[in-house]
């Protein structure tokens, strides 16, 4: 057993998660990540926690449900952290567990590297404070329009809320990744119009070394060019994948890009938009798959008010 990882997890657990003794505490891992589970068990049995561990097969995509008994064990828990190399946020096993009052922290392809460098390292009360100031900013806006290398996405987010995933979850029902910084909210289903350069990472591919070029027409992915694209097309499938499901802002500013989306869509300077499922966190969209896809250095006006500059929050 990795000492490290386990007294890194009983920080975690304490700081971000307020675990208290006594409390039933689930660890879902698949296949991939099990051996950062089991660190994550240890240091819940170490706190006090009545502690489980279910391991899984892995998914074959992000948002794809995880197995009937751990969908029902999250719901019966107190605390759940999922630990899956891909992403359980958007699923309705999640969706469900926070309505029972579960609190949920989800870290899908976490990295030994990122529990003991980069997001995991920051003030999470300064995190908290920005990423609260974003989603606020969001969840006042009518309209979005993102501009980079002289291409412009627009769509409306005219009467969604916001969500603020600040990596502190400590009350009954809240949840979110972790490591974390971010403020997203749903794009209404088919408001989005235009063309956004891809140019930092994606979900299931990782970091890329050239961009890629989407062109969005009635909220639906209708062109990917690049050397990634017919792999991005791949994953997203010819359904519901392909629709705009998701807007976000990094406000985590020691998270790096690395190639792991959970780290890499939190990074401050960087938005992200995703294709596929929303209906967990205010849309209608269920595709069984959510690929997130990291831009770097935009520029971002709500309502026609700018609020990035080059990646510059502006705030005041």
């Amino acid at each position: 057993m990795d000492q490290t990882l386990v007294d890194t997890s009983c920080k975690l657990l304490q700081r971000c998660m307020g675990v208290k003794p006594g409390e039933k505490l689930l660890v879902v891992a698949d296949d991939p990540k099990k051996d950062i589970g089991e660190a994550l068990y240890e240091a819940a049995k170490r706190v006090g926690a009545e502690a489980m561990l279910m391991v899984m097969s892995e998914r074959d995509k992000s948002g794809q449900e995880p197995p009937e008994p751990v969908s029902e064990a999250m719901k019966r828990s107190d605390v759940v952290v999922c630990v899956t190399r891909h992403s359980l946020t958007h699923t309705k096993a999640r969706k469900e567990a926070v309505a029972h009052g579960a609190r949920i922290a989800t870290m899908p392809g976490i990295t030994r590297d990122m529990f003991l460098e980069g997001a995991v390292a920051a003030d999470y009360d300064q995190v908290k404070r920005l990423t609260e100031r974003v989603t606020e900013l969001l969840g006042r806006g009518d309209r979005v329009r993102i501009e980079k290398d002289g291409r412009s996405l627009t769509f409306s987010i005219a009467g969604r809320v916001g969500v603020a995933s600040t990596g502190v979850y400590r009350n009954p029902g809240e949840s979110g990744n972790l490591p974390s910084g971010e403020g997203y909210i749903a794009p209404v289903e088919g408001s989005g119009s235009g063309r956004i350069v891809v140019d930092g990472s994606i979900a299931g591919i990782g970091r890329i070394d050239s961009p890629v070029e989407l062109t969005i027409e009635n909220g639906r992915l209708v062109e990917a060019t690049g050397a990634a694209a017919g792999r991005l097309l791949d994953m997203l499938g010819d359904g519901d994948g392909r629709m705009l499901g998701e807007f976000g802002i990094g406000t985590n500013d020691k998270a790096r890009i690395t190639g792991v989306v959970l780290e890499d869509e939190k990074v401050y300077g960087t938005i992200h938009v995703a294709f596929g499922s929303n209906h967990t966190f205010g849309g209608t969209i269920e595709a069984g798959v959510h690929i997130d896809l990291v831009v770097s250095r935009p520029d971002v006006y709500v309502d026609d008010v700018k609020m990035m500059d080059r990646g510059r929050l502006l705030l005041d």
